[in-house]
């Protein structure tokens, strides 16, 4: 198939979706009704292949091809001081969006008893091998898949604070950690980018050539001790992380 033809017809579509002809969760023109105005099935397929990889779409199985919704969700450090006080009924994805008018909510997956490698060990500071626990979930927007998590914790951190039971943390993980007297009180992020693994891609509903935000987070008590290490990947499209505020006493390191 000639590349000008799928390309321009790729263009076009793009810019009916970027000024709002075609709104977030709109359907997208059939196979059919493009054909109808002169366009090629092979140029259709290998046009709509490129707007799933540049993150304007996704296909969805019995519903069609319909436009991603990309709209930021801005993830201040701040959340996390907000949702200590144990008894909420929010955790930190969940008051963010919130925050920005949106509905968001946390999906467990997974909550796994393992023996801890050694990567993970490191970040919880236990020997490779230890007792840990490992809480696989989804952060969701309306449906949308936006970021995949698996948090880990010592076998007896889990324990206390019932991290270890399957289903949702409600208030939170660290509302549950200070009910448990665990003291959460810090938490440091490594923020890194990187183009999506295969799987990473499917997870997270977006094209391969869409970035993704890897953050890698440790909380501490207040004595220092290490009480999870988290992994997130998510579509960098969707997600601001905000550091404001932060302290400048001390002057440079």
């Amino acid at each position: 198939m000639p590349l000008q033809r799928w390309r321009d017809l790729a263009d076009r579509l793009a810019v009916r979706i970027e000024s709002d002809e075609f709104p977030p969760g709109a359907k997208m023109p059939t196979t059919v009704e493009l054909m109808a105005q002169g366009e090629s099935k092979p140029s259709i397929e290998r046009a709509y292949r490129e707007l799933v990889d540049r993150g304007l779409v996704v296909r969805k199985p019995r519903v069609g091809t319909v436009v991603r919704n990309r709209s930021r969700v801005r993830v201040p450090l701040s959340r996390y001081g907000a949702v200590l006080r144990p008894g909420g009924d929010k955790g930190p994805w969940e008051t963010a969006t919130a925050a920005v008018g949106l509905e968001g909510s946390i999906v467990a997956l997974s909550v796994e008893r393992i023996s801890a490698p050694t990567e993970i060990a490191s970040l919880l500071e236990v020997e490779p091998g230890s007792p840990a626990v490992r809480r696989s979930r989804h952060a969701v927007i309306d449906g949308d898949v936006v970021q995949a998590q698996d948090a880990y914790y010592p076998a007896e951190v889990a324990a206390a604070a019932r991290l270890d039971e399957p289903g949702k943390i409600v208030g939170g993980v660290f509302g549950a950690m200070t009910a448990a007297g665990l003291d959460p009180q810090t938490a440091s992020e490594t923020v890194t980018a990187r183009t999506p693994t295969k799987a990473e891609a499917a997870e997270l509903g977006i094209g391969e050539r869409v970035p993704v935000l890897c953050i890698e987070r440790v909380v501490r008590s207040g004595s220092g001790r290490a009480l999870e290490a988290l992994r997130v990947v998510g579509a960098a499209d969707r997600l601001e992380l905000h550091y404001g505020e932060l302290p400048l006493a001390g002057g440079m390191p």
